[in-house]
């Protein structure tokens, strides 16, 4: 048993007993519209507001089959060299554009970077591929409305989302200039690593896993589809450059090492981070918590420097 009173510090401890307190351990069990009452608050509860330079307007992408919500960051002092389409997670069930509303107003405030949050369709009203086939769209638009290269940036379901993009993306005349992925689900071996150490991990079960991956794609084996799995990819070659961000209290983290690993086999660049003692859901601790502060300033120092076309690791 992986003893976490030994790996995950007070701060850290204080954070989970927070989030459960809005968001039982079990929720999972319940309906999926009590499950979206329940996150929907707690997203309202750690909401920490926007900087002050940092203004939103919400809009749509018009498309013949549905409309897709977004959310355009706007910075008052821009950096106009990228911007951002930000994914945000959510086990494919949950979130919106006010579920990371902060997030991205901070992702803004800190990089100058414009972000646009996509409001994809979300299981099971719409099974997979409806959030890829929005997230593709929505990369398609950005990429189109603007000469500025595109960053991809994500969490959790969102970060699926953003490799999915990437992989799908590749032969296009403008592909993504880098990505950031945040405790990534990329479709690893449950048999070992984090699957097996942290199956029972604080915030994130793999018993999780197995529900949200079912409801995605209403219980259909999918096994080998790289729109639901990017390391199901044979080809790993000419992905962008990919800076992989995971906890290690988390059943996923060992999607990022395999993801980096493949990359850098293929002769990609990519590197990944594994932050010591945090657990799945992180970015809401960023102000609570002196270890997930360190890892959102290391998650907008990539997109800031991805967005340059730089390479610093």
């Amino acid at each position: 048993m992986t003893d976490y009173a030994k790996l995950i510090d007070a701060e850290t401890w204080a954070f989970i007993e927070r989030t459960n307190s809005y968001y039982p351990p079990d929720t999972i069990d319940y309906t999926i519209a009590r499950q979206r009452e329940i996150y929907d608050r707690m997203c309202r509860e750690f909401f920490a507001g926007y900087p002050q330079a940092v203004t939103a307007e919400t809009t749509a992408i018009a498309t013949p089959a549905n409309n897709i919500p977004i959310r355009i960051y706007r910075n008052a002092t821009p950096d106009r060299a990228a911007m951002v389409l930000y994914i945000h997670g959510g086990g494919f069930i949950l979130g919106g554009l006010d579920s990371h509303d902060d997030v991205c107003a901070e992702l803004c405030g800190r990089t100058g970077y414009e972000v646009v949050s996509v409001d994809y369709r979300l299981a099971p009203e719409h099974l997979h591929p409806a959030a890829f086939d929005d997230v593709m769209t929505a990369f398609e638009w950005a990429a189109g409305s603007s000469d500025r290269p595109v960053v991809l940036c994500g969490d959790s379901a969102g970060g699926t989302l953003c490799a999915a993009v990437a992989h799908a993306t590749r032969g296009h005349a403008k592909k993504p200039v880098g990505q950031v992925l945040i405790y990534p689900g990329l479709g690893g071996d449950r048999s070992r690593g984090s699957y097996v150490t942290h199956a029972e991990a604080p915030m994130l079960t793999v018993r999780d896993l197995e529900f949200y991956k079912h409801i995605r794609t209403g219980g259909v084996d999918q096994t080998g589809d790289i729109t639901l799995s990017p390391l199901a990819d044979a080809d790993f070659a000419n992905l962008p450059p990919t800076v992989l961000m995971t906890a290690e209290c988390d059943p996923l983290s060992s999607d990022g090492e395999a993801y980096r690993d493949r990359m850098v086999a293929a002769g990609g660049r990519a590197t990944w981070f594994e932050e010591a003692g945090l657990v799945h859901g992180y970015l809401r601790a960023r102000h609570s918590v002196g270890r997930a502060r360190a890892s959102f300033t290391r998650i907008v120092d990539a997109v800031a420097t991805l967005g340059k076309g730089g390479w610093t690791w």
